[in-house]
């Protein structure tokens, strides 16, 4: 890859490099084995002393693409696929966290990522710690304890969207030596590219914004490498690893050591592989993210803007208003574009909200945000449903809240679909 390119350039072109006569597109590599001429070389994959595949569990040609291209968009030292976003999120944890220690997160989670660190991962023996991310520096740190091996985020919190204060979780997690995990599902590193702003490990569920057009279920863990594993708080960085030849990790990898860890201790155990023709989708849809961001930005905020104004709308969020309480931050953070996902509340409540997403006929109402096409939920019965009612209002999430994940189609259209479904919800 060119060291020059620009983000559009390496969307389109980067992470593969055919030689000649190879294909100019990116194959679908599907075979879950390789075929070798001797042992050593063999042996050698295993030792992790040359490069190349052995087994698609751990990778394979095509995944190997995609994760170069999408390391290089956030500025990364490398990626691993996942079989999907919430993949992604547990290996990116469980590959510093075991029984006993602790874990802080921003409350303003996906409904799935908050049941992950507040139900399952306590089963497995690992506390979570859940804060306000408006709240003081002082007041996070109180959250911090011996054992707390990272603290984690949205780049956009989903579904309140407020933005992340990246300059004071970077500082809060430099001070504490504990790592800085960032879901930038929402920013994709089109939007935002958390690595600059202090991140160190960012994570992508690449079924939305990736993908772009609803086909395929995967994730993503990146890894900045930029965070001290050296630094004494985290032994299976430095110590040699039994289950893996007594590889070190630092020692051997360097800056790479998290990600090459995950792959060969967690992916090889747990096996969250990614299809290569899922890879080979998220390739292609990383190559007009570029595009589409632009697109889903600038409806998102001329649908906002309309929402905002409608005299049967009682409130609208979204980060590129002027109102929205982050506003500033999304200035700084995400200077493309804020996204295409805006959530508002309609007089008449919860169920002027059902009637309101009966009623659309160009939105769907699916189970989905980040498509091509623009949908509608109602978190507090879906995503958020397996949330008690205090732990929806934690994560922002009130029962007239409407999620609406705006499409690239025509704005206008959207907007007439919008206007007419409200009507519709007063009746």
């Amino acid at each position: 890859m060119n060291p020059n390119w620009k983000i559009d350039t390496i969307a389109v072109q980067g992470g593969y490099e055919p030689k000649s006569g190879e294909p100019r597109i990116l194959p679908i590599i599907q075979s879950t084995t390789f075929k070798y001429d001797s042992a050593e070389h063999v042996t050698k994959l295993f030792d992790l002393e040359e490069p190349g595949f052995f087994y698609t569990r751990l990778a394979s040609p095509t995944s190997d693409a995609f994760e170069r291209k999408i390391a290089q968009m956030e500025g990364g030292v490398g990626a691993m696929a996942t079989s999907s976003g919430q993949a992604a999120t547990t290996l990116a944890i469980l590959n510093i966290c075991s029984s006993g220690q602790h874990v802080v997160a921003a409350s303003t989670l996906y409904g799935g990522t908050y049941n992950l660190f507040a139900v399952t991962l306590p089963k497995m023996g690992i506390e979570v710690t859940f804060v306000d991310p408006e709240a003081s520096a002082a007041e996070i740190k109180k959250a911090f304890r011996p054992t707390t091996r990272c603290l984690f985020a949205e780049t956009i919190g989903n579904p309140v969207l407020n933005v992340l204060d990246f300059a004071k979780f970077a500082a809060i997690a430099n001070e504490m030596q504990a790592p800085l995990i960032i879901d930038n599902t929402f920013g994709t590193p089109f939007l935002c590219r958390p690595f600059e702003h202090g991140a160190h490990i960012v994570i992508h569920s690449a079924t939305k914004y990736i993908d772009g057009h609803a086909t395929s279920v995967g994730g993503v863990i990146v890894d900045g490498g930029t965070f001290d594993w050296g630094c004494g708080r985290f032994p299976e960085m430095i110590e040699p690893d039994e289950s893996y030849h007594g590889i070190e990790y630092v020692k051997t990898f360097g800056p790479m050591a998290y990600i090459i860890k995950a792959r060969v201790q967690l992916m090889r155990d747990i096996g969250a592989t990614p299809a290569p023709l899922n890879a080979f989708l998220f390739n292609l849809g990383l190559e007009t993210l570029h595009l589409r961001m632009q697109r889903h930005s600038a409806n998102a905020l001329a649908v906002a803007t309309f929402l905002e104004n409608h005299p049967l709308v009682s409130w609208t969020r979204y980060p590129g208003l002027a109102s929205h309480p982050t506003h500033d931050r999304a200035l700084k953070y995400l200077p493309k574009g804020c996204s295409g996902v805006l959530t508002f509340g309609i007089k008449g409540g919860a169920e002027a909200g059902r009637k309101f997403m009966e009623a659309t006929r160009l939105i769907a109402l699916v189970v989905h945000v980040g498509d091509a096409r623009s949908c509608v939920l109602h978190p507090a019965s879906t995503t958020h449903r397996q949330l008690s009612p205090e732990q929806q209002k934690s994560s922002g999430v009130t029962p007239d809240l409407i999620r609406l994940s705006v499409g690239i189609e025509d704005a206008g259209d959207i907007i007439a679909d919008i206007d007419q479904a409200l009507s519709a919800s007063q009746k």
